[in-house]
């Protein structure tokens, strides 16, 4: 498989630096000088990876004494069920093929918002839906422990050292065959940052690119994945976002799972990025490949402009819920331009709370009126955008167990996922999987990959 202008050239500054709100604990920006060449020579080029913008899947509370949306009587939905777990939505009770439900966000406040405001319409005194037994929601949360600060799988390595690395991997590729344990040994145990350190030292003492090498000597999806992974992290969404319009038919997926899931720091630089190594402008590609309303939602992903104020106005939640059903279940046909602007601008703390506000005043939750209301890849897109509004982590981990259900693996979506979230969230996403389908990451991985492709994938995912 041949990557496009790879390594890049004149890389941007890295993504969500500082992380908000701590500015004060980290150097300023200035003092990080990117060197023009890529990738970065010697020294501490660019911070680790941030969380994503805001306090990671982690801060948000869980309902409390409301009726459990989609508590509506089952009734069939036009159109087919919704493809999202639990069918009527997040707060309905686990129903049908034995899918657990969406699962509840932790029992964290976000940033500075009162943590629970009691509003009308709760269940009369207080009292939980009967639809739980003994009042118990059948859905996990998180212990508020797991949600501080960035839980990737991968952590950078302590005592790195570029050269000896680069040395390893030059002598598991000589000679006949290729060690691959040990290649998995130097990958699966250093942070991106430090690979690209060996990647440098590795021209230097060697004068031989180690991409090509490594090309060389692997094939199909081990291939794949170690390649990802030498990637910076702009850079391989830039060129999964390239790959996925590039040629006949597009991707959409892809397009969805990156452009509706990252901060507005790592838009604008996979715009910036998109530009500088494909000579492309993304925005063009996109309203080249998409059409309708789905093309309008991607162009307002593409801008890198949502609100990332993490208080949340509860006033403008009932309002926009308000809006987004009078757009929607309160009238004939849709408005879908007021469900793009309320879910392309608003902060995701602030969607979570018209969410709330929505199901307490419709009786229905929004993830099931947007698939009552919506088809094909704009479903898809605002789905997505509502659930990273509710539990990151868990969309993720949704997004993994599809790629492996039922026969064959979508091997693309497998390692993009487990790579682009290893120094994020993947210790949020194993956690949820584990919780929404009652079996180890791991252990799917293992049943559904095998040999070296295998190996590696379960050092990143840390089995």
């Amino acid at each position: 498989m041949s990557y496009p202008g790879y390594p890049p050239t004149g890389y941007p500054p890295f993504p969500g630096y500082p992380p908000t709100g701590q500015e004060s604990s980290f150097p300023p920006p200035g003092q990080y000088p990117y060197p023009s060449g890529f990738p970065p020579m010697g020294g501490g080029a660019y911070p680790p990876a941030p969380s994503s913008g805001y306090p990671g899947a982690g801060g948000y509370p869980a309902p409390g004494g409301y009726p459990a949306p989609g508590g509506y009587p089952g009734a069939p939905q036009p159109g087919g069920a919704p493809s999202y777990p639990g069918g009527q939505g997040f707060g309905a009770p686990p129903g049908g093929a034995g899918f657990p439900g969406y699962p509840q966000p932790p029992t964290q406040a976000y940033g500075g918002g009162p943590a629970q405001v009691p509003l009308p319409g709760g269940f009369p005194g207080g009292a939980m839906p009967s639809q739980y037994p003994g009042g118990q929601s059948p859905y996990p949360s998180q212990p508020a422990a797991m949600t501080q600060g960035t839980h990737g799988t991968i952590r950078p390595a302590a005592s790195f050292d570029a050269m000896r690395d680069a040395e390893v991997l030059r002598k598991a590729m000589k000679g006949f065959g290729t060690d691959e344990q040990a290649i998995i040994d130097v990958v699966a145990n250093r942070s991106n940052d430090q690979r690209q350190k060996i990647k440098a030292a590795f021209k230097t003492m060697y004068g031989k690119d180690l991409i090509k090498d490594l090309k060389s000597e692997l094939s199909g999806n081990m291939e794949e994945l170690i390649l990802a992974l030498f990637m910076p992290p702009t850079y391989y969404d830039a060129w999964s976002l390239r790959n996925a319009m590039k040629g006949a038919g597009t991707q959409e997926r892809v397009l969805i799972e990156i452009l509706c899931t990252r901060t507005n720091q790592e838009i604008r630089e996979i715009v910036r990025c998109y530009q500088s190594e494909f000579g492309r402008d993304l925005e063009k590609d996109i309203r080249s490949d998409t059409s309708g309303h789905f093309e309008r939602l991607l162009v307002s992903m593409c801008q890198g402009n949502r609100d990332e104020n993490q208080n949340v106005n509860h006033q403008l939640a009932q309002e926009d819920a308000q809006r987004l059903y009078q757009a929607g279940e309160g009238r004939l046909g849709t408005d879908e331009s007021c469900f793009n602007m309320v879910l392309a601008t608003r902060s995701f703390p602030q969607l979570k709370a018209t969410m709330e506000a929505y199901s307490r005043m419709a009786n229905r939750d929004l993830l099931s009126s947007v698939s009552r209301e919506f088809s094909g890849n704009v479903e898809s897109g605002l789905k997505t955008i509502l659930q990273c509004a509710l539990n990151r982590p868990a969309f993720f981990a949704e997004r993994l167990y599809y790629s492996m259900k039922g026969a064959g693996t979508d091997d693309s979506t497998l390692v993009r996922i487990v790579v682009t979230r290893s120094e994020i969230d993947l210790v949020q996403i194993k956690q949820m999987f584990s919780q929404m389908y009652q079996k180890t990451l791991g252990t799917v991985i293992s049943s559904d990959t095998s040999g070296d492709y295998r190996k590696l994938l379960l050092a990143i995912v840390g089995q």
